[in-house]
């Protein structure tokens, strides 16, 4: 749960910057995409080393237990790591597409 809590705060931070820039209409929703993804670039990913820094120990457990630590670890600090930059590569398209269809649904609905 926590892993999916931080992939999509990620997420979230790059979407809401790049509609903001997008509804203040001094730029194309391409552009703001980009800016979105390239301006919060840092501090998602700043987060997500954190993240992943953080469960080292759980990766590399010893003694009593060590097997249930490294299964959770590894499969954490995977899912972050995947997480992190398949999120920074694919949400900016994604917000494209889904603004794009959304303003066709708003166009459709305005004219029925």
């Amino acid at each position: 749960m926590l892993l999916i809590g931080l992939a999509a705060k990620n997420a979230i931070l790059i979407v809401e910057f790049a509609k903001d820039r997008f509804d203040r209409g001094d730029t194309t929703l391409i552009v703001a995409a980009e800016e979105g993804a390239r301006t919060r670039y840092r501090p998602v990913m700043m987060t997500a080393l954190a993240f992943i820094v953080g469960v080292v120990p759980l990766v590399v457990a010893t003694g009593a237990g060590a097997g249930a630590r490294q299964s959770i670890g590894t499969t954490v600090f995977g899912g972050m790591v995947l997480a992190s930059f398949v999120g920074v590569l694919f949400v900016p398209p994604l917000f494209v597409a889904f603004e794009r269809l959304g303003s066709r649904v708003r166009l459709h609905r305005s004219r029925t």
